[in-house]
């Protein structure tokens, strides 16, 4: 698992308030719990914890190879909302992974400067394997784009500026 897997796991468990997970592999174990610690300890050779507002991950190998601990200092800071700026912001409706463009190999269905029509498709919302088409509810400029490709949204996030025109 690497730190950008390990990211993806703790937003997705954040997201969705769970408190305590545990996934073992054939590599490792990896324990996450939520909440308050009223100690932290650790040895050597031995898994990893630290806490810091209330939260813990620890990584062990499952077997003696060579695999690194990994200790998380805390959990990843929920995305600060995006200062207003002028224009019409558009909503993510669900929770998901955004898609700015159809397929890997397509372009972007739309870029900062395009000019919408209201119900043309913005972009794709990712949830639970169902790809959600985001229509424009004006007419308009993309003045700003807030979301890159790929990553996940919550629900009600601005991912979109459009200048009404």
């Amino acid at each position: 698992m690497n730190p950008n897997d390990l990211k993806q796991v703790l937003e997705a468990l954040q997201h969705a308030d769970v408190r305590e997970f545990n996934l073992e592999t054939a590599e490792y174990k990896l324990h996450i719990k939520r909440g308050q610690l009223e100690s932290v300890s650790s040895a050597p050779n031995s898994s990893s914890q630290a806490s810091s507002s209330g939260g813990v991950a620890e990584i062990q190998p499952s077997s003696s190879s060579a695999l690194p601990t990994l200790a998380l200092s805390s959990p990843p800071a929920k995305a600060e909302p995006t200062p207003p700026s002028t224009g019409v912001a558009v909503k993510a409706p669900i929770v998901g992974t955004f898609y700015a463009s159809p397929s890997p190999d397509k372009p972007s269905f739309v870029q900062e400067g395009d000019r919408v029509q209201k119900g043309q498709v913005l972009c794709i919302l990712e949830a639970m394997k169902l790809m959600n088409e985001i229509e424009s509810e004006v007419a308009g400029v993309v003045s700003k784009i807030l979301v890159t490709n790929g990553s996940p949204v919550e629900y009600g996030q601005d991912l979109f500026l459009i200048e009404p025109a």
